[in-house]
């Protein structure tokens, strides 16, 4: 029976591990090569400078700043500098390596630019750090794989990918308890706000004035679609659209990155990216309130929004499979490979079903949250090996169905329309899921880490007889 039970454990955990798991204090051994040469500084700035690009694409990618830092050391250390010191922060990083007290050190930094998310490029990135330690690759070797990575164009057109926001946004609003007209809304209305904000991206337009766009865009058809819906006879509640395309715009925000930091001993890049995260999300909702005041001055007035989203067990299994869906897309939209998009889809879909357990239970959205969050950073962190998947890929796809967008919208109308008291609420509730989303998926991930290869403890066949027999065969 212990053997079976083993058997099981290994299918589901894997035997396989993630590339960051496998990086520990004492993990690294020299590759089997000439060792360096300390006084030669052209070859230990060949490795510092490898070191610092798989270092900026992970850090690009939403990577936490102490797994970037034990990377960059992991890959110094295969090419034979052990004694390095590595500073990450926001969007700089740097790296020395000591040569002892006669040479002085030889040091490098990079700094790491914004651009556009790929989880393609990450997984390659992992890929070439596995192959790194395993495969003995030359310093040029790697040089020239990772430029290739980095310079290599997103594996999907653009097409693919604002089809996959739609279709996220639409798997959203099924889950906030919409029907197929908001659905479809919901759709065409997110690829106008991918559609644009591509477009000002692509003339330099600072993030927060695209989030300013996006938040703007999200409400105008909702609303004149809610002020045409007497005459075409149809029936749904804007909230729903709203809070979806809300949910697109804080999708990419480097939530659980931020608070992973700050808990991982990280505070400096932590508060950066959590500055970040304010202002972004201060972006959406400054253009929901533009869009809101703009059409109350021609008579288009929305509903008021008096519930939050309720997962009962009737609906229970339409919603999972739009958690699902969301999650799936939203890996899809973010160019990740078609290997990660099942492990993400049962990601999104185990969060959403702790979720409604959890409010069956009427332990309250936070707590709801928090445990979903932990479940999904636990069972994508197996299954991210199962697809040798970098963990953050599943992470945050995983957390992205449980975004409280709707919490965020509630709070901003209530703001808006003289219910302080609600509107501030609501915005600190939106407020604590969000951070309970990011703390429990850094939890789920360390537990995830403890689990590398289960290990069901053999006991001696003397100590499976009974007592009384022991006793027997001792007299």
């Amino acid at each position: 029976m212990r053997k079976y039970i083993g058997q099981a454990m290994r299918r589901i955990i894997g035997t396989a591990q993630a590339t960051i798991d496998t990086i520990e204090p004492g993990s690294i051994m020299v590759s089997p090569r000439k060792p360096i040469d300390f006084e030669d500084e052209a070859a230990i700035t060949e490795i510092l400078d490898l070191s610092t690009k798989i270092g900026a694409v992970l850090l690009d990618s939403g990577t936490a700043a102490i797994d970037t830092q034990e990377q960059i050391r992991f890959v110094a250390g295969v090419y034979g500098l052990e004694n390095v010191e590595v500073d990450v922060t926001y969007n700089k990083i740097m790296v020395l390596a000591r040569r002892g007290n006669n040479l002085p050190p030889v040091s490098t930094m990079r700094q790491v630019y914004y651009r556009s998310m790929d989880f393609t490029r990450l997984a390659q990135v992992d890929r070439l750090v596995r192959r790194i330690r395993d495969m003995a690759l030359s310093p040029a070797t790697a040089h020239r794989i990772v430029n290739e990575i980095v310079s290599a164009p997103h594996p999907y057109p653009h097409w693919v990918a604002t089809l996959a926001w739609g279709v996220m946004a639409s798997s959203v609003a099924v889950l906030l308890g919409g029907g197929f007209v908001v659905g479809v809304i919901a759709l065409l209305t997110t690829m106008v706000i991918v559609v644009v904000n591509r477009f000002l991206n692509r003339i330099g337009t600072p993030m927060f004035f695209q989030q300013v766009s996006g938040g703007f865009i999200a409400v105008v058809p909702a609303a004149l679609m809610f002020a045409a819906a007497p005459t075409l006879g149809i029936d749904f509640v804007p909230s729903q659209i709203i809070a979806s395309g809300m949910v697109v715009l804080l999708a990419g925000l480097s939530l659980v990155g931020s608070v992973e930091d700050a808990i991982t001993g990280a505070p400096i890049t932590g508060v950066a990216r959590f500055f970040e995260l304010l202002l972004m999300t201060g972006g959406i909702i400054a253009g929901v309130s533009m869009a809101i005041r703009l059409l109350e001055t021609v008579g288009i007035y929305l509903p008021t929004v008096t519930a939050t989203t309720d997962f009962g067990f009737v609906d229970a299994p339409a919603r999972v499979i739009a958690g699902g869906v969301a999650a799936a897309t939203f890996a899809l939209a973010s160019y990740a490979e078609l290997r990660a998009l099942p492990v993400a889809w049962a990601a999104g879909a185990i969060g959403i079903a702790v979720v409604v357990v959890a409010n069956q239970l009427t332990a309250g959205a936070i707590i709801a949250s928090s445990i979903a969050a932990t479940g999904t950073g636990l069972f994508g962190g197996l299954l991210a090996r199962r697809a040798l998947t970098p963990p953050l890929v599943v992470a945050v796809a995983g957390i992205t169905p449980l975004l409280p967008g709707l919490a965020v919208y509630t709070g901003l109308y209530g703001i808006l329309n003289d219910q302080s008291l609600v509107g501030f609420t609501s915005l600190a509730s939106a407020f604590a899921i969000g951070c309970a989303l990011a703390a429990g998926v850094t939890l789920g991930e360390f537990v995830a880490r403890a689990l590398r290869r289960p290990h069901i403890p053999h006991r001696p066949d003397w100590n499976l007889r009974p007592a009384w027999m022991q006793r027997t065969k001792h007299e």
